[in-house]
């Protein structure tokens, strides 16, 4: 009797050791390197004279556009008053094959009266502390996973994603489907002659008579 109040009191305080335990992320089944999205505002406060912008503004603005590398995956805002300083930022904008959108980020600095705010809002992707080698591969006692798991997969997934938004929320769907769509790579897959109805090619590894 005496031994098996032993072995309960025994149990009794590796449960509780075990649930005292520290949390250890590695130890789950999810990688600990994973993408990070951040957001980053670049602002241009552009002259302007009357609604419009001041002779000149349009040129500098799309230098200024250039120089960013704006692109898809962009958002670019207007802040002020729109007249039609807002549809000659838009001309410039689409040359990028972008739109100007509605309601501007906040951002720092007081807007002069006479200027005009445009702002272009840039996310970026990348997996922080990868490659990280900061631990042994082996031994692992712990059962756990390896420092640098995941760094090479997501790190190339931050870095070939078009728009990093799409990480944090996906696409949302514009309620339209094409059935035919859908299908045709599944057609092409199902269509196409097998390689191997023609016979194999005839090779020779002898060099040609002259």
């Amino acid at each position: 009797m005496r031994s098996k109040f032993l072995l309960l009191a025994v149990g009794s305080t590796l449960a509780a050791c075990a649930s005292n335990a520290p949390d250890v992320a590695s130890a789950g089944i999810g990688p600990v390197n994973v993408p990070v999205v951040s957001r980053a505002h670049y602002v241009y406060d552009a002259a302007t004279y009357g609604a419009a912008l001041a002779p000149g503004e349009t040129d500098r603005l799309d230098g200024w556009f250039r120089g960013l590398g704006v692109g898809y995956g962009d958002n670019i805002y207007v802040e002020g008053e729109a007249g039609l300083a807002r549809g000659q930022v838009a001309e410039v904008a689409s040359r990028y094959g972008l739109t100007v959108l509605g309601g501007a980020p906040a951002t720092g600095g007081a807007l002069r009266p006479d200027a005009f705010r445009v702002v272009v809002s840039r996310t970026e992707a990348r997996v922080p502390n990868c490659p990280n080698w900061s631990g042994d591969s082996q031994p692992n006692f712990g059962n756990t996973m390896a420092a640098n798991y995941g760094c090479g997969v997501n790190s190339n997934i931050a870095a070939m994603v078009a728009n990093p938004e799409d990480l944090v929320h996906g696409r949302e769907s514009s309620g339209l489907s094409d059935a035919r769509t859908a299908t045709k790579p599944v057609s092409v897959y199902r269509n196409a002659v097998p390689t191997g109805t023609k016979g194999l090619m005839d090779i020779s590894t002898k060099k040609d008579d002259q």
